[in-house]
């Protein structure tokens, strides 16, 4: 079943009022209230989410998860081409108000020689190590309160494209060395959101099918001079694995999650974003958490995904499949 924006069972103003107080009542809950004047991107939400350093494997990771709660999910998100992971706190916080631990690291590599911070596909299988470990370790903020069984993938451009190739179990150049097929993916991944990302070949053509095993969101800024808007199209398309969802968050370019437009070290986006920066990390960190929730089984968060949030939501345009 596919559904788009805007159907007239949307458009019912009885409709429209329910799902624009559910809505208010399910993002109040986690404390997704408007931004006040003085927030900054770096900061979008008051919700009370804490941070700490950590080393996942060889990478240096900011670990960002709520003040309370059990059984949390790990959600790894893997960041855009020499894009540091400093840059991702306000998406990350706001993702981790949701019910995550989002883990953010720097994976330092070289690529066809060129040193810089490049995901890769094999990185979920150091990270779901590391929740193991950590959920046991004595003196860790999180013993206790991992749930390892349950891994989602977040990533931006380079990264969500190196998740693409981790959600089909491909290991193959510029995304993955070394590996045989199949083993970049865990057996704990259970859904992916991906902002920014295609996987349309360089200098254009067909998009080859997408192969995808669990469920896969592309969250896509409208203004995105870096991946174009048409290419996540085609990506969309191409994911044979359902349910998927393609979510386009008007006015937001390249970098609409990241706390500064253009990072430094950063491809710059010649696309001038006309959204607010604090509500384009929030809009986009909404909807990904939102579809990794439904994935995981959250009621609420499907209902949210699949009937009436797109049309409580003036902000995105969705297209999603069953």
């Amino acid at each position: 079943m596919a559904r788009t924006k805007h159907s007239p069972a949307q458009r019912s103003t009885g409709r429209g009022i329910a799902a624009g107080l559910l809505g208010f009542a399910l993002l109040t809950a986690v404390g997704v209230a408007a931004p006040a004047a003085a927030e900054s991107p770096q900061s979008p939400t008051p919700v009370p989410t804490l941070a700490y350093p950590s080393s996942v494997g060889a990478d240096a990771a900011d670990i960002y998860y709520p003040e309370s709660g059990s059984r949390l999910p790990v959600v790894l998100l893997q960041q855009g081409a020499n894009v540091d992971k400093s840059h991702y706190e306000g998406y990350a916080r706001t993702v981790a108000a949701f019910g995550f631990v989002v883990v953010v690291p720097n994976h330092q590599r070289s690529v066809f020689g060129i040193p810089g911070l490049w995901a890769s596909a094999d990185q979920s299988l150091t990270t779901v190590a590391w929740s193991k470990t950590e959920n046991t370790r004595a003196d860790s903020p999180l013993a206790g309160r991992l749930d390892p069984a349950s891994f989602a993938l977040l990533g931006h451009s380079f990264g969500g494209a190196a998740g693409i190739a981790t959600v089909q179990g491909q290991c193959a150049p510029p995304f993955c060395f070394g590996l045989p097929p199949g083993a970049v993916k865990p057996a704990e991944l259970k859904a992916a959101a991906f902002f920014g990302t295609n996987n349309a070949p360089p200098g254009g053509g067909p998009v080859a099918p997408v192969n995808n095993t669990v469920p896969v969101a592309l969250i896509q800024g409208s203004a995105d001079g870096v991946a174009a808007p048409a290419a996540a199209q085609a990506t969309y398309e191409a994911l044979k694995g359902t349910p998927k969802a393609l979510v386009t968050v008007a006015g937001v370019n390249h970098y609409g999650i990241t706390g500064v437009q253009n990072p430094p070290g950063a491809a710059p986006d010649p696309s001038a974003q006309t959204t607010d920066q604090v509500d384009g990390i929030r809009t986009s960190a909404r909807w990904s958490a939102l579809f990794l929730k439904a994935a995981l089984g959250d009621s609420i968060a499907r209902s949210y995904i699949r009937y009436w949030g797109d049309g409580a939501d003036p902000a995105v345009t969705v297209q999603q499949a069953y």
